[in-house]
């Protein structure tokens, strides 16, 4: 069975060159890394403005014109609370949304998490939750949200490298103790990308690679395209 390799395009990145944000940037980036190798696409949907957005327009423009370019292969979104800060408006703006992705990621810690999920398997939506930490993953073993995930997203980000992979260790053997039996995917972010991209690869776990989580080879020279990173994972030993 082939390796589940996300592809993450853009995330919250703004001002740097190459990073697709437009919808027909998206569909464009997401044909490269699927004819690279990815077996799914990770987007952030835009406003007209650049900002990250869960407006219904901009999450069906989105989430069209990848799944056009790329028939078939899975496509998630992200529902974070950076985008809307209260938990009530961020439900009524996924309530509102009439194109639906594969999966929808929502992440364990945010408080709201418990009804975007509901909403979004009602809707027919994968939930893919992220668990940051392993306090996260702790709340989510003993919360609801574990019968409603589809997946977990194991994300060790914003810390060293040593931390960032002995957390992913911390949380996958929670995991394993409350036998959880959910696919899983590991990734890290900036200078922990590849270490615990390596660690995910030792594993045999679902990896996530893209422009959201490092602009960044793994000899420290900057990725021209996400295809470039997509090569480097399909690479790491």
């Amino acid at each position: 069975m082939k390796r589940l390799l996300v592809a993450a395009l853009n995330g919250g990145r703004n001002a740097y060159v190459g990073v697709p944000q437009a919808p027909d940037e998206l569909a464009a980036d997401a044909a490269s890394v699927v004819a690279a190798g990815a077996t799914e696409v990770h987007i952030h949907p835009r406003r007209s403005s650049g900002c990250e957005s869960l407006d219904p327009d901009d999450v069906a423009a989105a989430v069209e014109a990848v799944t056009a370019a790329v028939p078939g292969i899975p496509v998630s979104v992200t529902t974070g609370a950076w985008i809307e800060a209260d938990p009530r408006r961020r439900l009524a703006l996924v309530s509102y949304w009439r194109v639906f992705p594969t999966y929808a990621s929502v992440n364990a810690h945010e408080d709201g998490a418990l009804e975007v999920a509901q909403l979004l398997r009602e809707r027919g939506v994968g939930v893919e939750v992220g668990l940051m930490t392993p306090t996260a993953a702790e709340l989510f073993i003993r919360s609801p949200l574990a019968k409603l995930a589809t997946r977990v997203l194991i994300e060790p980000v914003d810390r060293p490298t040593d931390l960032a992979v002995d957390d992913a260790g911390k949380i996958l053997r929670l995991l394993d103790r409350y036998s959880v039996d959910l696919p899983r995917i590991l990734h890290g972010d900036g200078v922990n990308t590849w270490p615990v991209l390596r660690r995910a690869r030792q594993l045999g776990l679902g990896m996530r690679i893209g422009f959201e989580d490092t602009l960044d080879l793994p000899d420290g020279s900057a990725a021209p395209h996400n295809v470039a990173l997509l090569q480097a994972a399909l690479a790491v030993r």
